[in-house]
């Protein structure tokens, strides 16, 4: 049985199949753009793709039968459709901008003769705050794992390397073991559209890194390994849903931790780093950021925490 993500994919394939062959031919050269000349990732692609097809079906059921005909009554129309059908705020934002940038891909390309997504307002989604792990609580979950066990020394890398580093899970599995230099101790990253940089690890990240690649990763190599850092199971490179996995069954055994993902402890480390007293710039560079606004979110974070010490500690808060 198809799961929910693959159901959605044959929907949005159905959809596009349907669609006047003008429409087809620019969903097509978009999506080439954004792959080629963009270097967006799969899950990026995907999810422009998915919002334009539903745009244009929208146009589509309104008559029109080209990019051109999109205009600024459509773009409100459709995203006033999916309020109605009870899009969240955070999704009504992101098919806005994938709106805005189809339209403006269109007037670039010369199928359209101005930008109407320009003028295409979307409301602001509401910023949650992520879940911070307690700095003795990051320790308790580094512990957990059995550093006896290949699987166990692995899942101690996982760990340590996410909390260490903050590096995204995509990151993670995607290292070589080329591309560590220990004797500096860093890792070189390869983030979103193939950005490069260069991230520091610490000493506890570097000892369950030679544990696992002197005592772990020789039991699970297989000769498909390749140069791949980390292994499943089976001995071929990680994947992603593996990855999460793991972080989630160990925190599970926290006392009291909600459910957490690797995001969690790319959170956890960019707040702890601030707490320590870290330039916020520093941690956009590590993090991987492109603008520092998506990294001030930890600031708000870090004196949310400030504010819950000096409420409990101070006699007279």
């Amino acid at each position: 049985m198809a799961n929910r993500g693959e159901a959605a994919r044959v929907g949005v394939a159905e959809l596009r199949a349907a669609l006047p062959e003008p429409m087809r031919d620019a969903v097509d050269a978009f999506e080439r753009h954004l792959r080629v000349e963009r270097n967006r990732s799969e899950h990026t692609v995907r999810a422009y793709i998915g919002d334009v097809v539903s745009l244009l079906e929208h146009l589509r059921r309104l008559g029109g039968a080209t990019v051109a005909d999109l205009d600024l009554r459509v773009l409100r129309g459709w995203l006033a459709k999916l309020h109605a059908d009870g899009a969240a705020r955070s999704t009504l934002a992101r098919r806005a901008a994938s709106a805005r940038t189809f339209t403006a891909w269109g007037l670039a390309t010369g199928r359209r003769a101005d930008d109407p997504g320009q003028a295409l307002a979307s409301p602001r989604p509401y910023r949650v705050l992520p879940h911070v792990l307690g700095v003795g609580e990051a320790g308790d979950l580094m512990d957990l794992p059995d550093d006896t066990t290949a699987l166990g020394r692995r899942d101690r890398l996982i760990v340590e390397l996410l909390y260490a580093t903050g590096i995204r899970v995509g990151e993670l599995v995607g290292l070589d073991i080329d591309d560590i230099d220990r004797r500096r101790r860093v890792l070189r990253v390869f983030g979103k559209g193939s950005k490069e940089r260069t991230v520091p690890y610490g000493l506890a990240a570097e000892r369950a890194l030679d544990d696992w690649l002197r005592l772990g990763r020789p039991e699970l190599a297989i000769q498909g390994s390749g140069p791949a850092l980390l292994l499943g199971s089976r001995g071929r490179r990680i994947d992603q849903r593996a990855v999460r996995r793991v972080v989630h069954d160990y925190a599970q055994r926290l006392p009291g931790a909600p459910q957490l993902g690797p995001h969690a402890l790319r959170h956890s480390a960019a707040t702890h780093l601030l707490d320590g007293g870290a330039d916020l710039r520093v941690v956009q560079e590590l993090l991987g950021h492109a603008s520092l606004a998506t990294t001030q979110i930890y600031t708000h974070v870090s004196a949310e925490r400030l504010l819950r010490a000096y409420t409990q500690a101070h006699p007279r808060a």
